[in-house]
């Protein structure tokens, strides 16, 4: 596994994409996957970054199709990976990406931890409580595997495929809002490249939240209050280049526009 660890971190440090890990670790052991995405965001903490949240990846069909997957996956979000400064300002920087792609999806901040007694209490009425509020979000998906090149135990070492994201400032409450019923569109220069509806995510963003909150759990690392957690696209993810400008218009939220640098 320390091979499949220091291929991934030569490619993000060199940011010259790599062959893909499963050679090293196979193409169905998730815990050896997820063994090498510890190895990863260990060695990233130790630069100073914490662990802000998580991310849940291949939630949709259409992302699933695209990365030739047929699960969820996810990965931790560090706090060096939030670029949402970048919201109607300064141009984001595209200084650490090797392959960037850009997908829309909604976001949720969490009140308070799920860490229950008994895995069978993580249900959907439980994750609905511990959340304080939903945000627009884009996520910059990228990956350290050549062309994109990648099998299910590679995007789960490479850290669900994780680069960079935003969220916008405005947050609603769930009590008048569902993200199951939200309807997505994103922009690239003003064109329609992606779109999309909240059940494109698992059938409910908030079942996606379920779902990771059972595999946090089961991983012995739970969710915790303050917890952002991307939910998975809303639709399929497009490729981007510098100077563009991107927009995710999600039905219930401001519009959410980033440039990136040329």
């Amino acid at each position: 596994m320390s091979a499949a660890v220091e291929r991934l971190a030569r490619a993000q440090e060199t940011r010259v994409p790599c062959a893909p890990v499963r050679d090293l670790i196979g193409t169905d052991d998730l815990a050896a996957a997820y063994a090498v995405q510890q190895g990863l965001v260990q060695a990233r903490l130790a630069t100073g970054v914490t662990v802000v949240g998580r991310k849940i990846g291949a939630t949709s069909e259409a992302v699933q199709r695209q990365l030739g997957v047929d699960q969820p996956d996810f990965g931790y979000l560090l706090s060096d990976m939030d670029v949402s400064d970048g919201v109607d300002g300064d141009p984001i920087s595209m200084r650490t990406l090797l392959q960037p792609r850009v997908e829309a999806e909604v976001a949720f901040v969490l009140a308070s931890d799920i860490d229950p007694d008994d895995e069978a209490d993580i249900s959907l009425e439980a994750v609905r409580a511990a959340v304080d509020v939903a945000l627009p979000a884009l996520e910059i998906v990228d990956s350290r595997i050549a062309d994109w090149k990648i099998g299910f135990t590679d995007t789960v070492a490479d850290n669900a495929s994780s680069g960079l994201y935003v969220v916008g400032r405005e947050g609603r409450k769930l009590d008048d809002f569902e993200p199951r019923d939200v309807t997505m569109s994103l922009t690239i220069n003003d064109e329609e490249r992606s779109a999309g509806t909240g059940a494109a995510c698992l059938g409910d963003p908030l079942e996606a939240l379920r779902w990771l909150a059972v595999q946090a759990w089961r991983f012995g690392d739970p969710l915790r209050a303050g917890h952002l957690i991307l939910s998975g696209a809303l639709g399929p993810f497009v490729p981007f280049a510098p100077g563009d400008r991107v927009a995710a218009l999600i039905s219930g939220f401001e519009p959410l526009v980033v440039e990136f640098e040329e």
